[in-house]
């Protein structure tokens, strides 16, 4: 086995049944998220890994349809809460792109922009949760 991280042996369970064409992508990014912040979890929520910190969902990859890349969705949790008059983080990232000032993608398409990305990302979820805590 390789370096421990808090995976969910629920979502490795999920994975192997799904036979995803990006597996290796989808394993890289799950430990690049949990390896980012210790205090986040890890589970099974709209057909895909999702990420929670304190119990609140916060990052949600999108791996359906199963295609080559995947996808990275920074929210709020799945109730609709009234737009901030300004985005969440002040991050200028190329990486993310904003749907709204509470949520916000961020596309791999292979493993050369998850490597490179890394150390971004790390930043932008550490960025992410600040603001996302529960009040």
């Amino acid at each position: 086995m390789t370096k421990q991280s808090n995976k969910s042996s629920e979502v490795t369970e999920f994975l192997n049944e799904l036979n995803h064409p990006f597996r290796k992508e989808i394993e890289e990014l799950r430990d690049h998220i949990l390896v980012s912040n210790k205090n986040l979890t890890e589970n099974i929520k709209w057909n895909a890994p999702n990420y929670c910190f304190e119990n609140e969902d916060r990052i949600t990859m999108r791996i359906q349809p199963m295609t080559t890349k995947v996808q990275l969705i920074f929210h709020r949790g799945a109730k609709k809460q009234e737009q901030p008059k300004d985005r969440l983080i002040a991050n200028k990232s190329k990486m993310l792109v904003w749907k709204e000032n509470d949520r916000a993608v961020i596309t791999f398409k292979n493993s050369q922009e998850i490597k490179k990305g890394k150390d971004e990302l790390e930043k932008i979820i550490n960025e992410w949760i600040k603001p996302t805590k529960n009040k």
